[in-house]
């Protein structure tokens, strides 16, 4: 069942919990190396304390976040996994993940530096994965820059202020199945992975797979793949299904429905007018909640059918046209679900809005309370 909350919301985000589950444990049948749970952004927007419990009951061994306080949020719910965080940088305070025996990765010697001496002012040590730019050219450090991050890695190691446990990079083409880049960048990962073992470090793990190459390219799965959109249960790669199942489903209840002729402007501009006599049905989400304002062509689920949005979405709200179909007040809008009764699904909304699934599912905001179906332990 889905938990309730105290006021009745008429929008709401349905998260299913044994979905996470249940494609997590699937990514985990695909590689034989350790599955890291990608949790950064609230869970992709599905929550991600919840999520990460049932991602940790399904199998991951690990869970990936970006910022220091999204580790601390893991630890402050009891969740005792080996936590990475990913970024950060020199001079930010890491006393408190050190203590929390949370991972940092780090991309550049002042990085390195910024960790190890936090670590010192805890008489402890710091665990730290390095991060080389294989390609990406996002973070990471370059070819040109790496013997000096692993020999000062290595210093840091004599010294007892971190242990390296991995290092690791980002691919930029695993999405487009055969991209020649992926081979290339594993060639450097393997290199450079050679190079920090000549200067004395012994990393436990090796990660470079996201979603896509966890699934397609077992060359790339190392000993550790980071399953980020996968997790959620969006297909990775174009054309092909692994077998993921959507987790969330974006709904809201019909507060306006009124009989327009046709030939009626609809919101702002009046860029959309009804082609037939018919019904105008009132959705309360809009752009302050995540729906894509710059979405073309967008429909929506309601009584058994797809129907247009019309016009502009608002901040608040938008309008659909439902022509000469039902809709009254208190009908349910599926504005994306797992596609099973023909809804749209999130990659249909990442389509219309020219923009990826990951964007759509982060922009549904806070004030659009979440429904957990499931039960995730841990």
């Amino acid at each position: 069942m889905y938990v309730e909350h105290a006021v009745t919301a008429v929008a709401e985000a349905h998260v299913d919990l044994t979905a996470v589950s249940g494609n997590v444990a699937l990514i985990g049948r695909h590689t034989d190396a350790h599955v890291m749970a990608v949790v950064k952004a609230d869970g992709f927007g599905h929550g991600g304390v919840r999520v990460a419990r049932a991602a940790v009951t399904a199998g991951a061994t690990w869970l990936g976040v970006t910022s220091c306080a999204e580790a601390l949020e893991m630890r402050d719910a009891g969740l005792t996994t080996p936590v990475l965080c990913w970024l950060t940088g020199p001079g930010h305070d890491f006393r408190a993940v050190i203590a929390a025996d949370v991972d940092v990765a780090v991309s550049s010697v002042p990085h390195l530096r910024s960790v190890a001496e936090d670590a010192a002012r805890l008489a402890t040590r710091a665990a730290v994965h390095l991060k080389a730019d294989t390609g990406l050219s996002r973070n990471g450090a370059t070819p040109r820059d790496w013997d000096e991050l692993v020999a000062e890695a290595r210093r840091r190691e004599l010294l007892g202020q971190v242990r390296v446990r991995g290092v690791w990079s980002h691919l930029s083409h695993a999405d487009q199945p055969g991209h020649p880049a992926v081979a290339d960048q594993a060639r450097l990962f393997d290199r450079l992975v050679r190079v920090a073992r000549a200067a004395g470090l012994d990393p436990e793990l090796r990660h470079l797979a996201n979603s896509a190459a966890a699934l397609d390219r077992p060359d790339t799965h190392y000993d550790l793949v980071r399953a980020g959109i996968a997790s959620y249960g969006v297909e990775p790669l174009p054309d092909r299904s692994f077998g993921l199942r959507p987790a969330m489903t974006l709904r809201a209840e019909v507060v306006n429905a009124k009989q327009v002729p046709a030939g009626t402007g609809v919101s702002y501009g009046h860029r959309y007018a009804t082609r037939v006599a018919g019904t105008l049905a009132l959705v309360p989400l809009g752009f302050a909640d995540g729906v894509p304002r710059a979405a073309v062509g967008a429909e929506v689920w309601v009584n058994g059918a797809r129907h247009p949005v019309a016009g502009s979405v608002s901040m608040d709200q938008f309008v659909v046209d439902v022509g000469d179909g039902r809709a009254d007040i208190g009908d349910e809008v599926v504005l994306f679900g797992p596609g099973d009764r023909g809804e749209p699904t999130v990659l249909d909304w990442a389509r219309w809005a020219r923009t990826n699934p990951h964007e759509v599912l982060t922009r549904i905001g806070a004030r659009v309370p979440r429904r957990y179906r499931g039960v995730a332990r841990g």
